[in-house]
């Protein structure tokens, strides 16, 4: 079985189980996925609540796999998974680095030992192929090397290509101004995932599955059938005049790209409801804030899953970034209060986005998970209209 892991601050889910769909359409593979929001191996589908498992975890979930006849499994690796070694001996055929922003610095300290982190990856894949600190033979052309896609468009993308560069491995670089200059572009006219960094998604998986093997035809025919999941820019119907998606934004550059995906198909006003993670890196709170009044007509701070912290003290973080004079904010730290009253008040052709939770069907306060999906938030708005 060939594993491919895809690693970086945001885009792992996205691309992981677009990249599955890829392999998949090669009729000589059978590929399982494992994701934040769930592992699929072909004869279930369940949630482990990682992104990336403990290793003891991984092996059964490999073993499962195996069983049923898959040849491929692409997964997410997430930083503390890279750092912690939690992939065990997991021999890795190749991998994405989807980019890079701030996030997980209550652990990782510094954005430069957060990418260093990230580059262990690419030296992990590299050491698995060669042995460490072994070079390969040197009749080898890049095109021998295992596959690491790194993605321009996002942070630290062209740091990530130049270090990277200097690993035995073929490096290819991919973004949406490279693809429009090929002249075998891959087409994305017909996608139905918003955003420009949903099409940086989409060329990191296709890229990835073509360097292993798939029929670039045949991926171009998946593109297509591609759809908004797991609560990432995900439609959900309801009782509300405005259109309302759901996001799992939870860092500063997701949250400016989704709300910058989500103006270009707001007639109207651009609301955002979020909030912050306690017990987590507090230094992005406030980018936070600034990135929604920025992007966002109308700004509603709220509780994200708090832990053990007081929620006000978060809010007032978040609320500490919002230097844009005249915004529009409002404070509501209960969330499903904090949601109604957007879908309320936001009128036809405006857009709602509910950002931060995503796929979560829990909200943890001092310690205890409490039910809580947005989604069904959403759906079960009843409104006076």
């Amino acid at each position: 079985m060939r594993f491919w892991g895809i690693t970086g601050t945001n885009g792992k889910t996205t691309t992981t189980w677009i990249a599955a769909e890829f392999m998949a359409a090669d009729p000589a593979r059978r590929c399982g996925y494992l994701t934040t929001v769930e592992v699929n191996t072909l004869s279930r589908r369940f949630h482990t609540g990682y992104t990336t498992p403990p290793l003891a975890r991984l092996k059964e979930i490999f073993a499962e796999m195996e069983a049923n006849g898959c040849t491929d499994c692409v997964m997410e690796v997430s930083s503390h998974a890279i750092h912690q070694r939690r992939t065990g001996d997991t021999v890795f055929s190749g991998g994405v680095f989807t980019n890079l922003s701030e996030d997980h610095l209550d652990y990782h300290k510094t954005m430069e030992e957060y990418f260093r982190v990230k580059l262990d990856f690419a030296r992990m894949i590299a050491e698995a192929r060669w042995g460490a600190g072994v070079m390969p033979p040197p009749a080898l052309g890049r095109g021998d090397f295992p596959p690491y896609v790194v993605c321009l468009d996002g942070g630290y993308g062209r740091e990530m290509f130049a270090a990277a560069g200097n690993l035995p491995l073929n490096v290819i670089p991919v973004s949406i101004e490279l693809n429009r200059r090929r002249p075998d572009a891959f087409d994305l006219g017909g996608l139905q995932l918003a955003g420009d960094y949903n099409k940086s998604n989409v060329l990191c998986a296709a890229a990835l599955a073509e360097a292993a093997g798939v029929p670039r035809d045949a991926i171009q025919r998946v593109i297509p059938s591609l759809k908004p999941r797991w609560g990432r820019l995900e439609r959900v119907e309801c009782a509300a005049a405005a259109e309302v998606y759901v996001d799992f934004a939870h860092t500063p550059d997701g949250l400016e790209k989704v709300l910058s995906a989500a103006r270009g198909f707001t007639r109207g006003r651009l609301w955002v409801v979020f909030g912050a993670g306690g017990d987590r890196d507090p230094a992005k709170r406030p980018l936070m804030g600034s990135a929604a009044a920025r992007f966002a007509d109308r700004v509603v701070v709220t509780s994200d899953n708090p832990r053990g912290e007081d929620p006000m003290a978060i809010i007032r973080a978040v609320l500490s970034g919002i230097d844009r004079p005249g915004a529009e904010v409002v404070v509501e730290p209960d969330r499903g209060r904090a949601i109604a009253s957007a879908l309320e008040s936001a009128v036809a052709g405006d857009v709602v986005i509910i950002a931060g939770k995503g796929h979560e069907t829990t909200q943890e306060i001092k310690g205890v998970k409490f039910p809580f999906d947005d989604r069904e938030e959403v759906r079960n708005f009843a409104g006076w209209r």
